[in-house]
């Protein structure tokens, strides 16, 4: 990383995002492990990043693909054992790759020891302090204690049956029924988590990423939502006192280990609260990720983006894919190029070699923008999101939301490694199993082993930009500036001698002075800028 001498990691890494469950199959099963992972250190070793943060691997029933964690301390035997994390967090450190991990403090699993504590005792059981169980309204207490719409759509509550056989109380669940929220109030919850970080921090993880960080607090009274007040469960002030405590205890070990927070905020203001200098270290750019391929939009995000961070003094980061969203590939191809989970519909129309060509282009734009930046799994490959077929599916989304949201299957599916064929080289040779969702045929062309020699490729493409990322002295954290640029044109440099000009507009556009090209995403025409290509150029004197 080009500033590693001038602070801290997390401020200007590149840090790649492993779903575990799609990664590499390390036995056969069909189901990416920590074995698949630890087999293919090497492709990420030679993509160059920095870090790498891994998707949940805890012990879960998979109602929502282990963000149902039924046990913090513990890896789920369908991807392997602690001895074999610990492990894999050796070797990555001795490729020089810092490892961060994903907990889930919101909610846990109807099968977390507590929940099931909760249900056995029943009314007056302590533990359902630990959670929000209430009475149910009306005269018989069978209609929900408040019309609160979860974050998948649907309801939020779910009620009990007592161990006598009658209807019990009611318990909150943001997500699915499977998933019981915590009552963050309990000073019992707090310590647990506090605890559950430093477990993995003294096994040598290196930073951890908060899962719907933002909904930890509830209004205790149990409000209706109303657009005229304060919101019941999102971004309540006291969820600052928790990251402030969390704070602490990361400041306690060496090696400068980082919270990344998951902070679905509009208000860029509200957002940058999360990144004060005694709460988290950083939080994912949803912004920049959701912005329409527009050069106008572009600018408004980037620059709302760094002025929310300067005040808190904290790095921006910049992403364009995750586990969660349309894959920027297939985004890119549309009419419409801006992501939001309301607008998610199956059938829309992708042009895939547009998307592909824009897909390359923002590359080279995130990997410049002063920060750190994240890719995820997949997105080196330029995999595009797959249309999973009904009876595949497995996601929550797309039943909560009434068969309308197809779900995040689609940029869940395995990655494809080697070879002509379905599993392209995901499971070992002699597999009994296939992939759990089927991979496209299409993805021949595709495969790390088909990429890996063509200068071309998506993955050289990535290889190189990180590579330059990491010896340009003005590349990661610190200072851009703009540049004078045509309509529809974004150009800005970075330290004295570096610029990158991305071109949105509709026709070729000549480049700024330069000594030479240090990467494009695609052909140059002579001194012209193609559209939907973007370039790096060395400036300055030598």
């Amino acid at each position: 990383m080009s500033t590693a001498d001038s602070g801290p990691w997390w401020r200007g890494a590149v840090i790649y995002q492993v779903y575990p469950r799609s990664f590499a199959d390390g036995d056969g099963d069909g189901i990416g492990d920590v074995a698949g992972i630890r087999a293919r250190l090497g492709h990420l070793s030679t993509l160059g990043i920095d870090a790498v943060w891994f998707s949940p691997w805890y012990p879960s029933p998979m109602a929502d693909a282990g963000y149902d964690v039924a046990d913090y301390r513990d890896i789920d035997p369908v991807f392997g054992t602690l001895p074999e994390v610990e492990a894999l967090i050796a070797e990555a450190h001795a490729l020089g790759i810092r490892t961060i991990v994903d907990v889930v403090p919101n909610h846990c699993s109807d099968q977390h020891p507590w929940f099931q504590a909760a249900l056995a005792g029943g009314p007056g059981a302590p533990e359902r302090d630990l959670f929000w169980f209430r009475p149910g309204r009306g005269p018989n207490g069978d209609q929900r204690p408040t019309d609160w719409v979860g974050e998948f759509g649907g309801e939020t509550w779910t009620r009990t049956t007592n161990p006598d056989g009658t209807p019990g109380d009611w318990y909150l669940h943001l997500f699915t029924a499977e998933q019981p929220d915590f009552n963050w109030e309990h000073p019992r919850v707090r310590a647990e988590f506090e605890d559950i970080l430093r477990f993995w921090f003294d096994r040598g993880v290196d930073g951890i990423r908060i899962d719907s960080a933002g909904l930890l607090v509830k209004d205790g009274t149990l409000p209706e939502t109303r657009p005229e007040r304060p919101h019941p469960f999102r971004d309540r002030d006291g969820v600052h006192d928790i990251y402030r405590a969390w704070r602490r205890i990361a400041d306690e070990y060496p090696g400068d280990r980082a919270l990344i927070g998951e902070v679905w905020m509009p208000d860029r203001q509200r957002f940058a609260n999360y990144l004060r200098p005694d709460e988290l270290h950083a939080a994912f750019n949803f912004d920049f990720l959701g912005c329409a391929w527009d050069a106008t939009a572009l600018r408004e995000s980037i620059d709302g983006t760094l002025r929310a961070h300067a005040p808190v003094g904290a790095p921006a980061t910049w992403v364009l894919s995750n586990h969660d969203v349309t894959r920027h590939v297939t985004r890119y191809g549309r009419e419409d190029t801006t992501f939001s989970f309301a607008k998610k519909r199956e059938g829309i129309f992708t042009d895939l070699e547009l998307g592909t060509v824009r897909a390359r282009a923002a590359a080279l734009l995130s990997l410049a923008l002063p920060g750190a930046a994240y890719v995820y799994q997949g997105e080196e490959l330029g995999l595009w999101e797959v249309d999973v077929p009904p009876e595949q599916r497995t996601d929550p989304m797309w039943p909560r939301s009434g068969y309308i949201d197809p779900g995040r299957d689609g940029c869940r599916v395995p990655l494809p490694w080697s070879g002509d064929a379905p599993p392209f080289g995901f499971s070992p040779d002699g597999a009994t199993a296939g992939p759990w969702l089927s991979q496209p045929a299409e993805w021949k062309g595709r495969t790390a082993q088909a990429q890996a020699g063509d200068p071309s490729s998506m993955l050289a493409l990535y290889q190189a930009a990180i590579r330059i990322r990491r010896a340009e002295s003005g590349l990661g954290d610190g200072p851009m500036s703009w540049l004078e640029a045509p309509d529809g044109v974004l150009a800005f440099a970075r330290g004295d001698q570096f610029t990158c000009v991305l071109n949105l507009s509709d026709v070729p556009v000549p480049l700024p002075a330069h000594r030479h090209h240090l990467l494009a995403s695609g052909p140059l025409d002579g001194d012209l800028l193609p559209p939907d290509t973007a370039v790096w150029l060395r400036t300055g004197t030598a």
